[in-house]
């Protein structure tokens, strides 16, 4: 049977971790060596992205993870602008082996309206 966007959203969020803007902002505080990838378009990455996050669109995530995102225990999370396409990515990079990844819920939206610093 065929899946809506919204199913195979749900099925990536019960899949993944999540986290929030909080704790990724107190994560990338900290030095704690998190790498935090925007998987939106390049066009939204340009018009406003959190200081340091590597641009990595959905689409072309699983064709240049090992190339941009050589270590795969490394603590990444990634984002996208409210939620959806951060969660289906964060499935794909667990299911190539990924195994410290998450995705901020609430995406750049929630980042901003929370008054965190945007490049």
């Amino acid at each position: 049977m065929a899946k809506s966007y919204e199913e195979l959203v749900s099925e990536a969020r019960a899949e993944t971790e999540g986290t929030d803007v909080e704790a990724v902002r107190e994560e990338l505080r900290s030095g704690g060596g998190v790498t935090v990838v925007d998987v939106r378009e390049p066009d939204e990455y340009e018009a406003g992205h959190i200081p340091g996050a590597k641009p990595l669109p959905r689409g072309l995530l699983e064709y240049k993870a090992a190339e941009e995102l050589p270590d795969k225990d490394a603590r990444i999370v990634v984002h996208c602008a409210l939620g959806g396409r951060g969660s289906l990515a964060a499935k794909s990079l667990k299911e190539m082996g990924y195994t410290n990844v998450a995705n901020m819920e609430g995406g750049i939206k929630d980042w901003k309206e929370k008054g965190y610093e945007v490049e």
